[in-house]
């Protein structure tokens, strides 16, 4: 990737400073972590600057609705953005980063017709449905069923760690539509289904974490009815499906994520200073080699991206899974120093960055642990066999 700048670029990073400039001190004050509701309407209203200004699915292709803009812009943006302060996806998280972009990359142009404009418009919210109580970490050993009844699938079982499950309108929702035999493995016989939220059947009970947010949700199926034409993919062809899923997963959703923790290394370092913190070496060692490690990681993140706008479809190749096993652990270090830092303080979940801390302990699980990640760089990049 050429990392030099072209004017047309400089033009495009100029062009949206002043836009933010201009448009982020009119944005009304951020709702409470509780307020879901709040949330969703903040998030969504912020969706809708982004579209109506031509910032919405910027590196989407142009026949998703997207503008097609070169991988330096898309990390532009992402850049800019996060330097400026603004707004992250939040509730449009799933919609904007995984299920939208797998629709585009596998979906037919009647489903990306119907199911991405909302998403670019900010109409529609969505919710990841993939981890089981007995099927995490091992996906494929999913049980949530789906059996034909003309042309529905009746589905029942259930999900948890459904992302933001209790503001969505649709479900990216992972579902068997063979049972698991002699021959028939695990990793076949699985669909990929869209599902309303609203559909008959539909129980869904947040769950609380660590931090005291609820963002996670158990979901409940009793035979939901979803239509067969909001599959994606061929029956039986959702591992596959799902692979694309977890390639934007891991490759390229944590981008606007390694400037913002960039940028809490700066706010660290400052707070150690005005603290006196700053004068003990081994935390000062430690703050430079946490700059070293995620300069790596941005420029990591510079060439997933470019590769991904290389690929057909725009999928994210193997590096994400060497981006997600580095980015994990340096995410959970950095909050550990900001600890450091903070000393006593770091009790209290009133005071910066101690939520962040709570938060990074999923990493190292969520979108794939870490332990999945060595077994993907293992046996794809370095070639060694699998484990047994």
């Amino acid at each position: 990737m050429d990392l030099t700048y072209t004017e047309e670029e400089q033009d495009f990073r100029a062009r949206l400073r002043a836009w933010l400039a201009k448009v982020l001190p009119e944005l009304p004050a951020r709702p409470s972590p509780d307020d879901w509701p709040g949330r969703r309407a903040y998030d969504l209203g912020w969706q809708r600057r982004l579209y109506e200004a031509g910032y919405a699915g910027l590196h989407w292709p142009v026949d998703a609705g997207g503008r097609g803009a070169t991988p330096t812009q898309h990390l532009i943006f992402l850049e800019e953005t996060e330097r400026a302060g603004a707004p992250y996806v939040g509730a449009n998280f799933v919609g904007l980063l995984h299920a939208g972009p797998t629709i585009a990359a596998e979906g037919t142009a009647e489903q990306r017709a119907r199911w991405l404009p909302p998403v670019l418009r900010g109409d529609e919210v969505w919710c990841q449905g993939f981890s089981e109580p007995g099927a995490g970490s091992d996906l494929a050993s999913l049980r949530t069923r789906a059996v034909r009844d003309g042309n529905d699938y009746v589905i029942t079982g259930s999900k948890i760690w459904t992302s933001h499950a209790e503001v969505a309108d649709w479900c990216e929702l992972l579902v068997r539509t063979q049972p698991v035999g002699a021959d028939v493995p695990k990793h076949r016989g699985i669909s990929w289904l869209a599902m309303r939220m609203d559909a008959p059947g539909v129980t869904v009970r947040p769950l609380r974490t660590l931090a005291g947010s609820a963002e996670f949700a158990e979901m409940f199926l009793d035979e939901v009815r979803v239509p067969v034409a909001d599959r994606v993919g061929a029956e039986n062809d959702g591992w596959r499906v799902t692979m694309v899923t977890l390639s934007f997963e891991r490759g390229t959703a944590f981008v606007g994520e390694v400037v913002a923790c960039r940028r809490t290394l700066g706010e660290l370092a400052r707070a150690a200073k005005a603290n006196g913190r700053w004068d003990d070496p081994v935390l000062r060692r430690r703050l430079g080699r946490l700059y070293g490690e995620f300069g790596a990681l941005w420029r990591l993140t510079q060439w997933n991206v470019s590769e991904a706008g290389r690929s057909a479809g725009g999928v994210p190749g193997i590096g994400g899974s060497v981006f997600k096993l580095a980015y994990s652990h340096a995410r959970q270090e950095l909050y550990d120093t900001a600890a450091e830092v903070l000393g006593a303080a770091s009790l209290s979940l009133d005071e910066e960055w101690v939520p962040d801390r709570l938060s990074s302990l999923s990493y190292t699980i969520a979108a794939g642990t870490s332990q999945i990640q060595q077994n993907i760089v293992a046996e794809r990049i370095l070639g060694l066999p699998k484990g047994r």
